[in-house]
């Protein structure tokens, strides 16, 4: 089985969608790289399957393709500008392809939403097809498998290389457990130590950090935003009321004041919580808002981690950056288990495979944090994992909005509790093991109606009237 770096479980994205958004952004890229000359395309046609067909419209999925196209980085792309450049080419009926090779592009006639077909292999199916001089065509099918992974019906190009393998491979959770006894090492040590097989050490200190400033500038960025979502729904932005409620009449001129203002903050059980479901909210507000957040492991999931991470940085005492490092390697190390043997992806799992995982990598990395052992940073994502196992994906109008943002702070609640309940225990007592949790996931991910599958066909989605354009 092939290793998964943690930095793949957790890294920067653009919203609202992992699978629908970033995914088919990353595909439209890909079929570019495969394109054997640009000049000589004439033009490009994207379908969109299943999933991505059903709510592809309120993930933004064709705006994910269109700028895919066009040669942007998801991650680095000012994100105010995204409005106006799909306007653009919507309007003229022209796309600059990768940025260099104008070609003519009619939408919808050239970006099709198939709803009546899924692909035999994924939900979250699409197809680009590029006609070529003389006649010729070239036609790539991919699947975009949830947290931005993808994967195509051709083999992988030549220039990805060989499979990483890590020194020490853990591909299950007793893989994880047992091998951290054996090296007499904490789970935040030995995934450090298997992040070298990509990164040096202080490279893996490095990026870990640059996550956890990104985490916090997307929260900074929706605690001080207001107003209504974008898609129809009319849904207001509640995380700027609450922080100006929990304030008072403390002013703040910059980020850091603002955290300043946060750890001088009573710390109470009521005030914590509200602050855990603001710092929630927060991120997936700006996640809908089509803005930049970090992915772990899915967008509609964005919020659990940093919740519990800004819980730990500014209501508990002594947490300092190494804390923050050892978080995160071993939330990301945790999520791939996952990501190994079941799934993160709502289209195939409903919503216990995105926020429940999202729950469980945070109860293990706030275990770690705070001197779990490394069975103990197994039960607590396990006990996470377990309270939101059947969770399903039934996105009202398609948006990943209703009721994706609310979830993250129960997400994040039930990953505090987990991880305090797991520190307060003895692991060998246990009953369900977190390779228990995670198969029960993936049979039942299986087992589950496809209409609670991220296909706005059954649950809320069809309970709730809404005068969006969807499905």
């Amino acid at each position: 089985m092939e290793s998964i770096s943690a930095f793949e479980m957790i890294k920067v994205g653009i919203g609202p969608s992992s699978s629908h958004t970033m995914g088919t952004w990353i595909a439209a890229g890909r079929f570019l790289a495969e394109l054997p000359d640009l000049a000589a395309v004439r033009s490009v046609e994207v379908r969109l399957y299943g999933s991505l067909a059903k709510t592809g419209r309120g993930h933004g999925t064709d705006v994910a393709v269109l700028m895919g196209l066009s040669g942007e980085d998801y991650a680095t792309i000012d994100t105010r500008s995204v409005a106006a450049k799909v306007e653009r080419i919507k309007s003229t009926g022209r796309l600059l392809l990768a940025g260099c090779r104008e070609i003519p592009f009619a939408y919808p006639r050239d970006l099709v939403f198939d709803a009546a077909l899924t692909l035999p292999r994924h939900a979250n199916g699409m197809r680009f097809r590029a006609l070529l001089a003389e006649g010729v065509a070239l036609e790539r099918t991919y699947y975009s498998l949830g947290g931005g992974f993808i994967v195509g019906d051709e083999p992988e190009p030549a220039a990805a290389g060989p499979a990483v393998v890590t020194p020490h491979p853990c591909h299950n959770g007793a893989d994880l457990v047992r091998t951290c006894r054996r090296l007499g090492l904490s789970v935040a040590e030995l995934t450090h130590l298997n992040e070298q097989a990509w990164r040096s050490p202080a490279a893996v200190e490095a990026q870990a950090l640059r996550l956890w400033e990104e985490i916090k500038a997307c929260v900074f960025r929706g605690v001080n935003s207001e107003g209504y979502l974008p898609g129809g729904l009319q849904v207001r932005r509640r995380s700027a009321e609450i922080n100006r409620r929990l304030l008072g009449t403390a002013q703040y001129r910059s980020m850091g004041q603002w955290f300043d203002l946060l750890k001088q903050q009573p710390r109470d059980f009521t005030r914590v919580n509200k602050w855990i479901s603001c710092f929630a909210l927060a991120v997936n507000e700006e996640n809908a808002s089509f803005g930049r957040i970090v992915t772990a492991p899915t967008n509609g999931a964005a919020g659990v981690i940093p919740a519990v991470l800004l819980y730990a940085w500014c209501f508990l005492d002594g947490i300092s950056d190494d804390h923050i490092v050892r978080f995160i390697l071993v939330a990301g190390e945790i999520g791939t288990l996952f990501k190994k043997n079941a799934t993160i992806s709502a289209a195939m799992g409903g919503c216990q495979a995105e926020v429940g995982v999202s729950s469980a990598m945070a109860a293990a990395g706030l275990a770690e944090i705070l001197g779990g052992s490394p069975e103990q940073v197994a039960q607590a994502a396990e006990i996470a994992m377990e309270h939101h196992l059947g969770l399903t994906c039934d996105p009202v109008g398609g948006l990943v909005q209703i009721p994706c943002i609310e979830r993250n702070s129960m997400g994040a609640v039930k990953a505090i509790t987990a991880a305090n309940i797991a520190l307060e225990s003895d692991p060998s007592d246990a009953r369900v093991s977190l390779d228990a949790v995670i198969k029960t996931l993936w049979e039942t991910a299986r087992d589950m109606n496809s209409r609670y599958k991220e296909t706005a066909e059954g649950g809320l989605a069809i309970q709730i009237p809404v005068n969006v354009p969807e499905c």
